[in-house]
């Protein structure tokens, strides 16, 4: 078995940061639902605009806020207005293409 990529959510903006937090990161559940990633899921967060790399959990923002919030820690290693990549994996025996969501300004589908 080995671990291999399951989605990506391509370009997601950074709309907020909260030092005083336990740690996480916060997405809009509409944006979780159509990548398939659920609350509480580890996932590693890619910073495109400074190259910084960490894995954390998701918290399942408002639907429709398009919000992104970088917490405790992480809110350390990004800025607003900063894009991310983030990457969900999964276990299995060969890979598979992942699915990519893509997203433009104001964090809207492409």
């Amino acid at each position: 078995m080995k671990i291999y990529c399951r989605v990506k959510i391509r370009n997601i903006e950074v709309t907020a940061t909260n030092l005083d937090y336990e740690g996480s990161l916060e997405i809009d559940s509409e944006i979780l639902e159509k990548a398939g990633i659920m609350p509480g899921e580890l996932v590693q967060v890619i910073n495109l605009n400074n190259g910084a790399r960490f894995f954390t959990y998701i918290i399942a923002g408002e639907r429709g806020k398009r919000e992104c919030k970088l917490q405790g820690g992480a809110a350390r290693l990004g800025e607003v207005g900063d894009k991310l990549l983030v990457m969900a994996f999964e276990i299995g025996e060969r890979p598979r293409s992942p699915t990519v969501i893509s997203l433009i300004a104001g964090n809207q589908f492409a």
